[in-house]
């Protein structure tokens, strides 16, 4: 079991293949971070895929089985999306999305073939994939003056938190990365330097 801040994604775009009956279904597999990121995407393939019969996609994000979007494109109900996503929660991937374009080959598939041509194409443009583990994180600002300088950076060092960013003039600030689980214990530490100002970024 993973840490609850933890998840497993992919680590850059992967292509897969499958074809059936002459239909060809091309699949698109790109890392994720918002909504905006997988519209894009989207876009370019509906772009660089004019003639496709179909632009069948689903993505999810974070941990749980709440945030995710899918599309058949036109293809009968559950027949395409609904594979596509099953196959990123029992690979148990989050934030990705892919998108798998059909050109249609001229001989009906069914339900169960087309479940089936979907999923395929999807596991195997995963089967190219790099998976990486990554962690929830959440953005700090850190606002103090020079003299508590060797605190805040005690509780960094200690912590191992990712520095993003840092200015050190009569006011200093700092922008650092924080795993969600550790959230806590950062904010009760910071408490005990006088003076420092922390807030999350958005």
């Amino acid at each position: 079991m993973l840490f609850e801040d933890t998840y497993k994604t992919i680590a850059e775009p992967v292509e897969g293949f499958y074809k059936d009956k002459g239909s060809k279904f091309i699949s698109f597999v790109f890392p994720v971070t918002s909504e905006n990121e997988a519209k894009v995407h989207l876009l370019k393939l509906k772009e660089l895929h004019p003639k496709a019969n179909h632009h069948v996609y689903a993505y999810r994000f974070g941990l749980d089985r709440m945030h995710y979007r899918l599309s058949d494109d036109g293809e009968p109900s559950g027949s395409s999306g609904r594979p596509i996503l099953n196959t990123l929660y029992s690979k148990e991937i989050t934030n990705i999305l892919v998108v798998v374009v059909r050109y249609f080959g001229g001989t009906l598939l069914g339900i169960p073939g087309l479940i089936n041509a979907y999923r395929s194409a999807t596991e195997d443009a995963l089967e190219n994939a790099e998976i990486v583990v990554k962690h929830l994180i959440v953005i700090y600002e850190l606002k103090f003056s020079y003299i508590q300088m060797n605190d805040v950076m005690r509780i960094i060092k200690e912590m191992e938190l990712p520095v993003l960013e840092q200015n050190f003039e009569m006011e200093c600030r700092m922008i650092v990365e924080i795993r969600t689980t550790l959230v806590e214990r950062f904010i009760s530490r910071c408490e005990n330097v006088e003076g420092l100002v922390i807030k999350p970024v958005e």
